[in-house]
């Protein structure tokens, strides 16, 4: 006999309801620190409680120095929260803070804190915000009676310091703030910049992740009568995968790939989107209200047999959300960039297609899709499979076609999310992905902190293999130098075979030659090529989409299949060489007194027929008198 009870509603249903509220609603309040203390107020349950990196540096930067703090970021990056931790961590009651107004004093000791919870509360040339400001400006000017703390948007700020300037010049204080957004490294000596937006994101989403999963309100599942007795409660199912207890959090992982592969994209994904997105990787349900279950929801969606659409796999990428509200969320536009669904391969496909019938699959289906017969060979996706299958092409419906073409990328994305490394070599859950270079791409960043391999030695001679081809427009297989080539005048050519310079691939020292290193302003790997000891460096930051780009060039792709964006950025780059490289050649020919316009010293790029690498060929031509 079953230990759980029955009751008229599920004793988690008060917390389901409220961290509803912070899924992709229109009315989603708790996602805004302003409002959620009315809402745990109203729902009585403990708060989702964040982890506050930077407020130990805050607090020591106030207690160890004088002058004031800016607490930057965009939107929804916990500016608010982070003062709010200050606050309280200053002896600031926390009463005094929930009550209303957004400016706050705190006297501690002989010293004023002046806080400001939102600066865009703020109108500009208001006697608050010229209040504000002549304080802000006298504590960095030496006031040490009273420290600001400020939160603020990157733009904001700049915004009023221009309004206080009145078309001026740009003041002292208009400067610092700018130099700090721009460089991580500057500081100024009574003004401390902590700008959030600079957090990891994987960082962000495993705080996210953990915060919800491991919520103490999650126990009162444990005497529900919808989770157990041969009953799945979806909503408690996936926040267990989550945990990930039985593959070493192989979810959390993965997503934080996509979410790390996306800020070095140059896509900063704030807390708030974090929350967002994890909330409706618990609660999504195409058939709930607006997407998202609630308790009540679950025994009907039991009695249908449709738990199977509550997989946290595909709420991962909002697909229990219709496309234009999907689409209406930042964090969803994101991830969409992946495709993971819409991407796959053959051996992906088969198995999924064939995998139950076929004997050479059969073990490789049950291991990897039967397996998990909620979330993957479900009985509605092996019916699905099977009137596929069986189905006469010419008598099938579109519905019956596309029914199962729907579940097929379900099938993809859970297998994104679960097929172990060591399938890597038949299934590779990269490919099911529009960055299918990406696993490749990780472990050259990894190579930078001293974890050196074969992959990404790879990930270099891939890059270097793909320059050369859109240097030149020939399927060159070099992967020691590098050859900056241009078509001697004809704009129309598409191929280049008369280089400017070769440079050497260089694994280290000094000198010219080009290597790889990681940009310490983005963090992403970048190539840095010097043309000579004299010369400057020259640096292309490699993003995953332009990594991609090159690593398919390198396998055999044309250019501007790709991304056209990319091939510009590539073509840009040989151009600031091809300049470079002819600034240096004017040098050396002045400094020596060589220069003879008479005679053409040429180099052809020809390739080797055996094995694709290209040498040079050097003729002079005398040109006319």
């Amino acid at each position: 006999m079953s230990e759980k009870t029955e009751t008229t509603s599920p004793p988690a249903s008060t917390w389901v309801r409220f961290l509803r509220n912070y899924g992709p609603l229109p009315t989603n309040g708790n996602l805004f620190d302003e409002h959620v203390n009315k809402a745990l107020k109203r729902a009585n349950v403990q708060p989702i409680t964040l982890p506050t990196p930077r407020l130990e540096e805050m607090f020591a930067a106030l207690q160890t120095g004088s002058g004031s703090l800016l607490v930057a970021g965009t939107a929804g990056d916990g500016k608010t929260y982070h003062c709010r931790g200050l606050w309280e961590r200053l002896g600031g009651a926390e009463a005094e803070w929930n009550s209303s107004g957004n400016i706050k004093t705190l006297q501690v000791a002989e010293r004023r804190f002046v806080f400001v919870k939102d600066l865009s509360a703020l109108t500009f040339g208001s006697t608050d915000s010229q209040r504000i400001f002549d304080g802000l400006q006298a504590s960095v000017d030496g006031d040490d009676t009273t420290s600001y703390v400020i939160a603020t948007n990157h733009g904001k700020i700049l915004e009023h310091l221009r309004d206080r300037e009145q078309g001026g010049p740009t003041g002292p204080l208009r400067e610092s703030v700018q130099r700090a957004f721009l460089d991580a490294n500057a500081s100024h000596s009574r003004l401390k910049v902590v700008d959030l937006s600079k957090a990891s994101n994987r960082g962000s989403l495993d705080d996210v992740l953990n915060a919800v999963a491991q919520h103490p309100e999650w126990s009162r599942c444990d005497v529900c009568a919808l989770n157990g007795d041969g009953q799945v409660c979806p909503i408690y199912e996936n926040r267990t995968r989550i945990l990930g207890q039985h593959d070493e959090r192989l979810f959390a992982r993965r997503l934080g790939d996509l979410v790390e592969l996306s800020r070095l994209n140059g896509t900063h994904l704030p807390v708030r989107d974090m929350l967002t997105l994890v909330t409706n990787v618990v609660l999504g349900h195409p058939d709930a209200k607006e997407g998202l279950m609630t308790c009540i929801d679950v025994p009907k969606i039991q009695a249908e047999g449709t738990v199977d659409q509550a997989s946290l796999y595909r709420n991962t990428f909002f697909a229990n959300l219709k496309p234009k509200r999907a689409a209406a969320q930042p964090v969803s536009r994101t991830l969409a960039i992946f495709g993971v669904g819409a991407e796959t391969g053959n051996g992906v496909d088969g198995l999924l297609v064939y995998g139950s019938d076929d004997t050479r699959l059969k073990a490789d289906f049950n291991n990897l899709v039967a397996n998990d017969p909620l979330f993957g060979a479900s009985a509605a996706f092996i019916a699905a499979q099977r009137a596929y299958l069986e189905g006469d092409e010419r008598d099938q419906s579109d519905d019956d076609g596309n029914e199962f073409l729907k579940r097929l990328a379900d099938q993809r994305r859970r297998l994104f999310f679960t097929l172990p490394e060591s399938s890597m070599a038949l299934y590779s859950f990269w490919k099911l992905t529009a960055f299918s270079h990406a696993g490749v791409y990780l472990s050259l960043l990894t190579s930078f902190d001293g974890v050196k391999n074969a992959v990404s030695d790879r990930a270099k001679t891939m890059v270097i293999k793909g320059m050369n081809r859109v240097f030149t427009g020939l399927l060159l297989e070099n992967v020691d130098k590098l050859f900056v080539a241009e078509a001697g005048g004809s704009t129309r050519s598409r191929t280049s075979v008369l280089c400017q310079t070769e440079i050497a691939i260089r694994r280290g020292g000094g000198g010219s030659g080009l290597a790889f290193r990681r940009n310490e302003v983005t963090g992403v790997p970048c190539v840095e090529v010097v043309l000579g000891a004299d010369q400057a460096k020259v640096t292309f930051d490699l993003t995953p989409i332009r990594f991609e780009f090159l690593c398919q060039v390198a396998e055999g792709a044309l250019p501007g299949s790709f991304s056209s964006e990319c091939l510009e950025d590539v073509q840009a780059l040989k151009a600031r060489l091809l300049r470079q490289s002819e600034a240096q050649r004017r040098a050396l020919a002045a400094e020596y007194d060589t220069i003879d316009d008479s005679e053409l010293d040429l180099s052809f790029i020809e390739i080797n027929d055996r094995n694709g690498n290209g040498s040079l060929e050097r003729i002079s031509v005398r040109v006319p008198a």
